[in-house]
């Protein structure tokens, strides 16, 4: 599948801003899943500097400043990805998980130890008792290791309710875990905690979705949204990405454009600013299929 996609933030300030500095992480990935042809940002004001760099995880990360005074910003980044079906999983084959947490602990080959760094907690995700409870019905003794993340991928997706009101970039997982809804970064959290309190080693992936409309109905330009999920390291298959948001393993409707330990490492963006007064954010998303 080919995809273009725009994604514009916008802020607009009660009063001039004199400096507004920004990271942004708003450029896709090149990976064996995905081409990215073409990626551009375009800025309003345009800044008076810029600077693109790759972090420690191998995402394209932008650093901008405004320096002179400004009522509005602007960022756009417009893209063109090619995504390419996945090979088929065979989630009974593979390793039981008490075998990967053991390999991971251990980490004496490359990609054990390249993984390992995702077992533990971070800013975001607590490694938390009331997480391992919920995991652990998921993953027996012996279980296949990609079979019990797919328990508990569809456990979470039966369990919780998607309410865009009900929680902040700053919710914990034990606040998910307790009022049960929240949003696909929520769920990306509680699975990823769920799974690195069992010696797992689980990412978080920010990214696309494209969105289908309703029967009958137009596909509303602007109206997606970015997304979230999980990607579980499975020895002799490398990361798998779960999306516990739609009980389902991302493919071709998927397009990655950042991951780290948790949402704090890849948000699209962030920044300071100084003055401004109040401030008004606007976001829009628009995933167009291409032919």
């Amino acid at each position: 599948m080919k995809y273009r996609i725009i994604h514009k933030t916008a802020y607009r300030y009660s009063e001039p801003a004199s400096l507004s500095q920004n990271e942004v992480f708003l450029e896709p990935r090149q990976t064996p899943a995905q081409r990215v042809a073409q990626s551009r940002l375009s800025f309003a004001p345009e800044p008076q500097y810029l600077h693109r760099r790759t972090d420690y995880f191998g995402n394209i990360a932008h650093v901008f400043m405004v320096q002179h005074p400004h009522s509005e910003l602007a960022v756009t980044a417009t893209s063109v990805v090619e995504t390419i079906p996945a090979a088929r999983l065979c989630p009974s084959a593979t390793l039981p998980w008490e075998t990967v947490a053991q390999r991971l602990a251990v980490h004496a080959q490359p990609e054990a130890l390249a993984a390992f760094q995702f077992t533990f907690a971070s800013p975001l995700i607590t490694i938390h008792p009331s997480a391992m409870d919920y995991a652990r019905p998921c993953f027996p003794a012996g279980k296949p290791v990609l079979e019990g993340a797919m328990d508990l991928m569809q456990r979470i997706f039966t369990e919780f309710v998607y309410d865009k009101e009900a929680t902040t970039v700053d919710s914990s997982v034990e606040q998910v875990l307790a009022d049960r809804k929240g949003v696909c970064q929520d769920f990306a959290h509680l699975a990823i905690s769920c799974l690195r309190t069992l010696g797992l080693a689980a990412r978080y992936v920010s990214g696309y979705l494209e969105t289908t409309p309703p029967p009958g109905k137009p596909r509303l330009v602007g109206a997606d949204a970015s997304h979230a999920w999980a990607s579980l390291f499975v020895p002799d298959v490398g990361w798998v990405d779960l999306d516990p948001t739609n009980n389902l393993i991302p493919g071709e409707k998927h397009i990655t454009i950042a991951w780290g330990r948790d949402y704090g490492d890849v948000t699209p963006v962030k920044g300071v600013v100084m003055g401004g007064g109040a401030h008004d954010l606007t976001v829009i998303v628009d995933v167009a299929p291409q032919k």
